[in-house]
């Protein structure tokens, strides 16, 4: 059992979530301690029946900490995250700034389970659009090893946090009344539309969102040849990404044989009956800790290619969810007993 947990941004979207996951799973902890921006500090919130204040974030707050699950922009995990490895805790990280540093481990417990035991300081969780991926790919990539994705994302506003959420309610009933809205979280209006970028321009005329799935996808499953081509959208639907995936094998493999595949592999849910309607949608998925699969067809253009369509809740398993996980193996790896 940890001594005390220590839950960085836990007032924000995903950090609320996380509260609710470490209290439903009864996470093996002593003491818990919230910590956030100084806006959030002094508020008060309810964990396992217990009243809290919520602590300001500083340099000095992990004094005592052995675990540490932070949600939080990229700058404030650059700023404050080293002070809780110096003051000895393991740090889950949910931001994108730690992820492709080359001592911090990239992790996705159903994945890559062994790279979070052998870590050193921080543990990085991947970005949503990535984790669903990933998970669908690795049973494919262990059965005939992965050569070439290509993949169109659709991500819900909840991907840009509460003020994404909250754009999309207020955009979508301003624009029915005929009324101007001012968008906060987007950069254009996302009622009614679909924004083919998410984040800023990188290398080739791609964003930052598309290359995240490139170099993370094979750090994760550790194959620098995998061949990535993503293309990321934002849609107007509140939760769940979805994932339009195709993939070219070294071998073939038939829907048959994936749809076996997909639905041995831990954490994933095959969805799959297209006469009868049946496949993952945003709205059946929104709460759960799965990663939907369905659609599962040929590639009619390459003999070794299979398409198939992925939705997951990305507050859940894209985010809060693989935090949770990771420090649950930690914890089953550190505290079992012999």
């Amino acid at each position: 059992m940890f001594e005390t947990v220590a839950l960085v941004g836990a007032t924000g979207a995903v950090g609320r979530i996380v509260r609710q996951l470490l209290e439903e799973r009864d996470f093996p902890a002593k003491q818990f301690r919230f910590l956030a921006s100084p806006r959030s500090a002094g508020r008060t919130l309810t964990f396992k029946g217990q009243e809290y204040t919520v602590e300001e974030l500083t340099t000095r707050a992990f004094a005592g900490v052995d675990l540490v699950i932070s949600s939080t922009p990229d700058d404030t995990a650059a700023e404050y995250l080293p002070a809780a490895v110096e003051a000895g805790a393991t740090v889950i990280d949910e931001s994108g700034y730690w992820r492709m540093k080359e001592d911090v481990a990239l992790v996705i417990p159903e994945v890559n389970p062994d790279d979070a035991l052998n870590a050193k300081g921080i543990i990085a969780s991947p970005n949503c659009s990535t984790t669903q991926m990933v998970m669908a790919l690795k049973p494919l990539h262990d059965a005939a090893r992965v050569l070439r994705v290509i993949v169109a994302t659709y991500q819900a506003t909840s991907g840009a946090g509460v003020q994404g959420t909250t754009d999309l309610l207020e955009g979508s009933r301003a624009h029915l009344d005929g009324e101007a809205y001012s968008y906060q979280a987007f950069d254009k209006p996302i009622a009614f539309n679909a924004v083919p970028q998410i984040g800023s321009e990188k290398e080739a005329g791609y964003t930052s969102e598309e290359m995240k799935m490139v170099y993370e996808t094979r750090k994760i499953l550790g194959d620098e040849g995998i061949l990535v081509c993503p293309t990321c959208v934002r849609i107007p639907v509140s939760n769940c990404h979805s994932e339009s995936i195709t993939v070219e094998t070294a071998k073939p493999v038939s829907p048959e044989e994936a749809r076996e595949l997909f639905s041995a592999f831990p954490g994933i849910t095959v969805v799959d009956d297209l006469k009868e309607g049946l496949y993952p949608l945003p709205s059946e998925c929104d709460g759960s800790d799965e990663v939907f699969i369905g659609r599962i067809r040929r590639d009619l253009s390459n003999p070794e290619g299979l398409t198939f369509w992925c939705v997951s809740d990305n507050l859940r398993k894209g985010a809060a969810t693989n935090a949770v996980q990771i420090a649950e193996l930690l914890a089953k790896h550190r505290f079992q007993t012999v």
